[in-house]
């Protein structure tokens, strides 16, 4: 787990933004008042296989990229309630799935740019299908394949999609401005951020938005853990 500071970001993306969807408007501030801790890699799978062991998640297929380090996929959002649930319970801290505001705010590390490491693509930097990498398009990575973002969080763009806590609106008027999540709504489909191994370059941005229902799985879905902090 990573600690990231209390701050502000503008979340979203500007109607300018050559590569801009509505749904990433409007731009507007976030404030995440207090720190939160983030988990520096994707869930893997040997972490996943743990819970599958004493019968807390459901076991899941690896659609033979292999297990152990490599992200866990084929999760829900429901798979993912089931894992965080089982990891407060082992742990005694409250474990969650991170907010979508969370998610990109931990995602930018301090940036503006389209990435955290620049407006440019570049070569090498993520896993996506184009990014340049051994792995592009054909599977997910070991997890922190690729060098951290500012905040030191590994796979933020690329590897996997990641499901978060908020239900899916079309775009982010009444957005909640603290950093919590978007609990109400089309709570039938559920945001996910990152973009990943097999989609292309776009779908890496700090701002790019899509959504599964909560019962969709796939090669490319996985999922990373938060904790609240006390004062």
């Amino acid at each position: 787990m990573v600690v990231l500071p209390a701050g502000e970001f503008m979340m979203g993306s500007s109607a300018d933004d050559p590569d801009h969807y509505d749904n990433e408007g409007p731009l507007h501030r976030v404030t995440i008042a207090q720190p939160v801790a983030v988990s520096k890699f994707e869930v893997t799978f040997e972490q996943w296989d743990a819970c599958v062991a004493v019968g807390g998640c459901a076991r899941v297929p690896d659609s033979n990229m292999g297990r152990g380090m490599r992200p866990v996929i084929n999760v829900s959002w429901d798979h993912a309630q089931q894992y965080v649930a089982w990891l407060a319970e082992m742990s005694g801290r409250p474990y969650r799935l991170l907010s979508e505001a969370e998610w990109e705010y931990a995602a930018r590390a301090g940036t503006t740019t389209a990435f955290s490491w620049g407006d440019e693509l570049g070569k090498n930097n993520a896993n996506c299908n184009g990014c340049g990498s051994e792995w592009d398009g054909r599977q997910t990575a070991p997890v922190g394949s690729f060098a951290p973002n500012p905040f030191g969080l590994y796979d933020m763009h690329g590897n996997v999609w990641e499901w978060v806590e908020d239900c899916l609106h079309a775009d982010y008027e009444g957005a909640p401005t603290d950093g919590s999540p978007w609990a109400e709504g089309n709570c039938n489909e559920r945001v996910i951020r990152g973009g990943s191994w097999i989609g292309y370059p776009v779908g890496l941005r700090s701002a790019l938005r899509f959504w599964y229902s909560s019962d969709d799985h796939g090669a490319d879905l996985g999922l990373r853990v938060a904790r609240t902090l006390s004062p």
